[in-house]
């Protein structure tokens, strides 16, 4: 019974000798597999470093007119009122999805599962996107709030609302990609004169009510940032009305700072977001061209534009500062939110001027 495993014996003592030998790192040695295992880690590395800082690099502007000509077969007749924002908010989409190294968020494998300036830029963008995405069902689409919203823009809202994150079953770029798709055909349906379902209606009160919203988001940003060195402030939820209440007490005094790791997170989110936010208001200084010269507001227009393209200028650190207010080192974070601030305040004026002018 046990004739055939004994006369096996020397042969498989024998592998196993040979198999011992070859994991042995003496062997390896000798046959220069730690010199090529060291090489191969090396150009691993390099290969890693390199792509990390290519992908690292923030997309620049893009000419918000010219991409909505080509979008639209380079046929003027076609922009008409609505076609420039409607392709901004698909060449918002397009550069999250496109640029170097793609969709960075939703990465799990390197380089860009270590970075962290991109995504939330990225994140930045985003958010401007879903508000021009929903400012666009909501409101830009539609003649009053009993009238039906659009059918392509129905959907692709939503999809730009997905989870951030998800990699996989369905991918975040997966469902991009289709609110991608429906804004491409909500611009079609705008430049065509045979269709009448596909609207878009360049009121003072649609402006109004979208740039309501990117105020917020300017305020929180502008806080966040200002929050970077420290600051003392007092609670004026309830101020000016005396029956107000809240769900919660607070101290009527607080000092928030911002954690040390975050520093660079909210910068390059704020970042993100103005970048997004500057070629959308380029958009609707196009679109809305008729309006803003009826309120006088075309100037007031220009000079968010022109606050939003400062916090675009280059970064000469190889790292996001954070001196004091006052100190030798310079603070990125301030610097950053006082141009949100001026081009806040510039909204305020603008939203006054739409509304009363």
């Amino acid at each position: 019974m046990f004739d055939g495993l004994t006369s096996h014996t020397p042969r498989l003592s024998h592998t196993v000798t040979k198999v011992a030998r070859l994991y042995n790192p003496r062997t390896w040695k000798e046959k220069g597999l730690w010199w090529t295992s060291g090489l191969f880690l090396m150009t691993y590395l390099v290969i890693v470093t390199v792509l990390g800082i290519l992908w690292s690099g923030s997309p620049g502007p893009f000419d918000v007119r010219q991409h909505a000509l080509g979008l639209v077969g380079n046929d003027p007749a076609k922009l008409v009122p609505g076609a420039v924002t409607a392709a901004t908010a698909i060449g918002i989409a397009e550069t999250l999805l496109n640029k170097p190294g793609g969709y960075l968020t939703n990465d799990i494998t390197p380089p860009g599962v270590y970075l962290d300036n991109i995504p939330n830029w990225e994140f930045g963008a985003l958010t401007e996107l879903r508000d021009l995405s929903s400012a666009l069902r909501n409101d830009f689409s539609r003649a009053q709030t009993q009238s039906v919203e659009d059918v392509d823009l129905l959907i692709a809202e939503p999809q730009f609302n997905y989870d951030a994150d998800s990699w996989i079953f369905p991918s975040t770029e997966s469902e991009y990609r289709g609110g991608v798709a429906g804004l491409r055909r909500y611009l079609l349906r705008l430049g065509d004169a045979q269709q009448d379902n596909g609207q878009f209606f360049a009121r003072a009160d649609n402006l109004t009510a979208y740039l309501q919203v990117v105020g917020k988001r300017l305020g929180s940003l502008g806080q966040r940032l200002s929050y970077a060195v420290g600051q003392a402030h007092l609670d004026t939820a309830l101020a000016g009305d005396p029956n107000a209440r809240q769900s919660t007490p607070v101290p009527s005094q607080a000092v928030t700072k911002t954690p040390w790791l975050k520093i660079d997170d909210y910068f390059f989110e704020a970042r993100g977001y103005t970048w997004a936010l500057l070629q959308s208001l380029k958009a609707m200084e196009i679109d809305f061209a008729p309006v803003l010269q009826d309120k006088n507001a075309v100037v007031s227009l220009k000079q968010i534009i022109r606050e939003l393209e400062n916090t675009q200028n280059v970064i000469w650190s190889p790292a996001i500062l954070n001196g004091t207010g006052f100190g030798p080192m310079a603070n990125h974070s301030l610097v950053m939110a006082s141009y949100i601030s001026r081009a806040n305040a510039a909204i305020i004026d603008l939203r006054n001027l739409l509304v009363q002018g």
